[in-house]
């Protein structure tokens, strides 16, 4: 069983390519849109053999659609800090596997 960290930002399929003798791994655009990663950063990323061939299925085509955050900027939202991130904000996740930066929160905080 893979252990998946807390900070873990983001999860999707993407298939290797090559271009030009490298090998690139392409990021959905909606990460950058919503803040999930920034150009220009440096991230760790986990590599998982995929067992079977992905079957196209209403599920999997939905998620080829862009992902729009549950909340949106100045929502008020009930949440409870689950962590801190690097720079000591709080971190609580919400739906969909979206999490909220809390300025100066603590785990436990609501």
């Amino acid at each position: 069983m893979v252990e998946i960290s807390e900070s873990l930002r983001s999860v999707h399929s993407v298939t290797l390519e090559e271009r030009n003798g490298e090998y690139v791994l392409e990021v959905p655009s909606d990460q950058i849109t919503h803040d999930t990663l920034s150009a220009g950063e440096t991230y760790r990323v986990a590599i998982l053999d995929t067992v079977t061939t992905p079957v196209e299925t209403e599920s999997t085509q939905k998620q080829d659609q862009p992902v729009t955050p549950p909340v949106t900027q100045g929502e008020i939202r009930r949440v409870t800090i689950e962590t801190v991130g690097d720079q000591g904000d709080g971190i609580a996740k919400v739906d969909r596997g979206f999490v909220v930066i809390v300025p100066e929160a603590e785990p436990g905080d609501e």
